[in-house]
C-alpha cells in the first residue's frame, strides 16, 4: 500500500468567484466535538441556526434551515419538492448557472421554457413580464448573482410581477446571499438558496435556504413518510410523491420541526459551519458588511482600471464583489493565472462558454472583502501583466485601490 503524506496544502489567497477563504472563526468553530443529531444541544444549536439565517435572509419565514450539501443541493431540492412532473417552469437565463437551473428543472420532469439575456446583460421587468405572460409558468427560477458573466439581476420587479400572476419565485443566491441587499419578504420573494462559500465566509458543503409559507403548504401536499417511519394508520397526503429522498423538503421540515422526525443525520460540522457564518453577520451587522463588500469590489475595480485593463459588462448590474476583468489582446490569460499562483500563491478565475478566454473573474468576498486582500491581488496580477509584457504603469492599481481605501475610510 502506497504511503502518503500528512495533509498540508500550501496557503493560497482565493480570490476568484468562489469558494473563498474561510473566516478562521468559522474554521475553529468546525473544530468543536461531534454532537448525536438528537442531542438537546444540538437540536437548539439547529433552532438558533434557523433563527439567525431569517436575519440573514431578511424574512420571518417559518422555514429557515440548511440543506445538507453545496449550493445546489438547495436548488434541487427546491425544485423537485415544488415542481410536479409536466408543470412549467421559467427560467430566464443570463449566463452558465442560469443555464444550471434549466438543467435540473430538466430533471425533475419540469415543462421547461426558457427566456435568454446576452451574458453581460440582465433583464428588464418588461421582458419577465412578456414571459409570464406568454409561458404562465408554476414556478420563475432565475439566479440573482450571476457569477459567470459577473451580473446580478435585479429582483424587486421580478417578485411583484410573480405575485400578480400568481408565479412562485425561486432565486439562486449562491454569489449575493451575504455580501449584497436580498430581503425576501420586502421583495415577495417563495424561496432563496444560497451557499456558505462565497460571502459568507465559509466552506463550500451546507447551503442555506428560506421558503414562504405558500411553498411550504405546497410542499406539504406532497408528504410521504418513509416506510419505516410510517405509523400503522399512516394516511399519505393527496400530491404526488416528492421524486427524491435526500433532497424531499416535506420530510427535511419534519426533520427541523420540533418533532424531529429522522431523516439523515445531519452534518454536525457543517451545521456549525453555517450556525458560524450567520453569527458573525449578524454581529457586523448586515449594513455595515453589504459596505465591506461594495467597498471591497470598488478598489478591485479602480485598481485594474489604473492597470489600463478594463470590466467586462454592464457595469450599472455588476455584482458589487465580482468582477469580470477583459484580458489584454495578446495575453495568455492561464499563464497568467497561473503565474499568480505559483509565486503570489492568488487565485483569481477563469471563465465559462462564451466568455472562456476572454475575462478573469475576481471576487472580493467574505473574509477576503479586505483591504489587504485586494492589494496583494493587484500585486500579483501587476507582476503577471508585466511579465506577459504588458505595458502599463507599474504600481498604479496598487495606489489607486489604497487612494480609495484612505479616502473612504
Amino acid at each position: 500500500m502506497a504511503s502518503y503524506a500528512e495533509l498540508n496544502p500550501l496557503p493560497r489567497l482565493l480570490m476568484g468567484p468562489g469558494p473563498v477563504n474561510a473566516d478562521p472563526r468559522v474554521l475553529r468553530a468546525m473544530s468543536a466535538p461531534l454532537l448525536g443529531q438528537f442531542d438537546p444541544q444540538f437540536r437548539a444549536y439547529m433552532h438558533e441556526t434557523m433563527v439567525l439565517y431569517r436575519t440573514v435572509f431578511e424574512t420571518q419565514n417559518t422555514w429557515t434551515l440548511v440543506i445538507d450539501g453545496t449550493a445546489r443541493s438547495a436548488i434541487e431540492a427546491a425544485m423537485v419538492s415544488v415542481v410536479e412532473p409536466g408543470e412549467r417552469v421559467l427560467v430566464p437565463s443570463f449566463g452558465r448557472f442560469g443555464q444550471l437551473q434549466i438543467e435540473i428543472a430538466r430533471r425533475v420532469g419540469a415543462d421547461v421554457r426558457v427566456i435568454e439575456a446576452p451574458w453581460g446583460t440582465v433583464f428588464t421587468p418588461e421582458q419577465i413580464k412578456a414571459a409570464l405572460e406568454a409561458h404562465r409558468p408554476k414556478l420563475l427560477a432565475i439566479c440573482h448573482g450571476e457569477t459567470s458573466s459577473t451580473m446580478l439581476q435585479p429582483l424587486v420587479e421580478i417578485g411583484r410581477l410573480c405575485r400578480t400572476y400568481g408565479v412562485l419565485l425561486q432565486v439562486d443566491a449562491t454569489a449575493s446571499l451575504g455580501g449584497t441587499p436580498l430581503p425576501a419578504d420586502a421583495w415577495d420573494i417563495d424561496c432563496i438558496t444560497g451557499g456558505l462559500q462565497k460571502c459568507l465566509a465559509g466552506p463550500p458543503g451546507a447551503a442555506p435556504i428560506t421558503f414562504s409559507d405558500r411553498m411550504a403548504n405546497l410542499i406539504s401536499r406532497r408528504r410521504h413518510l418513509e416506510e419505516g417511519l410510517r405509523p400503522a394508520d399512516y394516511t399519505p397526503e393527496s400530491g404526488e410523491m416528492i421524486r427524491s429522498n435526500y433532497f424531499d423538503l416535506a420530510m427535511i421540515m419534519d426533520y427541523w420541526d420540533v418533532k424531529g422526525l429522522n431523516h439523515h443525520t445531519e452534518a454536525t460540522t457543517m451545521l456549525y459551519a453555517a450556525r458560524e457564518c450567520a453569527r458573525l453577520f449578524c454581529v457586523e451587522g448586515a449594513k455595515q458588511v453589504f459596505a465591506r463588500h461594495a467597498l471591497a469590489g470598488r478598489a478591485l475595480v479602480v485598481g485594474v482600471e489604473a492597470m489600463g485593463l478594463h470590466v467586462f459588462g454592464d457595469l450599472e448590474h455588476k455584482i458589487p464583489h465580482i468582477a469580470g476583468v477583459e484580458v489584454p489582446d495578446g495575453v495568455n490569460g492561464e499563464r497568467v493565472r497561473h503565474f499568480m499562483l505559483q509565486h503570489f500563491g492568488v487565485e483569481i478565475g477563469s471563465a465559462f462558454g462564451p466568455l472562456r478566454g476572454k475575462i478573469w473573474r475576481i471576487g472580493t468576498m467574505g473574509y477576503n472583502a479586505r483591504k489587504d486582500a485586494v492589494l496583494v491581488t493587484l500585486a500579483a496580477l501587476d507582476a503577471a501583466l508585466a511579465a506577459e509584457g504588458v505595458r502599463f504603469e507599474r504600481g498604479a492599481g496598487m495606489d489607486a485601490a489604497l487612494a480609495l481605501y484612505e479616502e473612504e475610510e
